[in-house]
């Protein structure tokens, strides 16, 4: 089966704050299939999120290629990757980055409708996907109201509604309780699946970590394979 995400000997370099270049991913390399999940693990500031804003196409390497679904980013014009983010990949971070003035219904549709559907149709198919994350008894409910668990499952919503691609999750569940965590962990990569989303996952949560197919160790700034406990530990 080909990949449908792939970046091959990524790096990425900053400018430290004496002026020198940092460089804080040194070759990696990452391939999934469709359906597939991974999660990504590793000590803070060793590149996990830089590595997840390169397969997102909110950033690009400095050396090395992003492909999705064979087109490599390097490709595309800006246009046309805020075209293939909003289209084929989904977000979903600790810090759900919802709209607060909106309802759970209209952060949904949001995507949608900057993709060009139409209202109803984007009010129908939010409604359906909030609907499949536990929530049509809160659909029109402003986020604000809502508990913590609560408005991640919104931000899941959204990030599924125009069926992506890839999912791409950045500690999902680090600012939820145990109870709740569980929770969404069990109905996130459930959600992904069941809409045949390929899934890479940042966590420190060996409960999450244990769900995935594959996980990978994020040192040095490469990746490498590694068990549940050792990534975890």
């Amino acid at each position: 089966m080909s990949p449908i995400l792939e970046a091959t000997r990524v790096v990425r370099c900053f400018t430290g704050g004496d002026g020198r270049a940092v460089e804080v991913l040194s070759g990696a390399s990452l391939s999934l299939v469709a359906g597939e999940c991974v999660a990504i693990t590793g000590a803070s500031g060793t590149g996990k999120s830089t590595l997840l804003h390169l397969l997102g196409a909110l950033d690009r390497p400095d050396q090395g290629e992003v492909q999705l679904e064979g087109v490599p980013f390097a490709r595309l014009s800006a246009d046309a990757l805020a075209d293939v983010r909003n289209r084929r990949i989904g977000f979903v971070f600790q810090f759900h980055h919802l709209l607060r003035d909106f309802t759970a219904t209209e952060n949904v549709m949001m995507p949608l409708l900057i993709a060009g559907i139409a209202e109803a149709e984007a009010r129908q198919r939010a409604t359906d996907e909030l609907a499949r994350v536990g929530l049509a008894a809160r659909a029109v409910s402003r986020v604000t109201v809502l508990s913590g668990g609560e408005q991640q499952r919104v931000a899941l919503a959204r990030a599924l509604v125009h069926r992506p691609a890839v999912l791409l999750a950045d500690e999902p569940t680090g600012n939820l309780d145990a109870p709740t965590a569980a929770r969404m962990h069990d109905l996130l990569l459930g959600a992904a699946r069941e809409a045949g989303a390929a899934v890479v996952l940042v966590t420190h949560s060996r409960a999450l970590a244990s769900l995935a197919d594959r996980v990978l160790a994020l040192d040095g700034g490469l990746l490498r394979a590694a068990d549940h406990l050792e990534a975890l530990a």
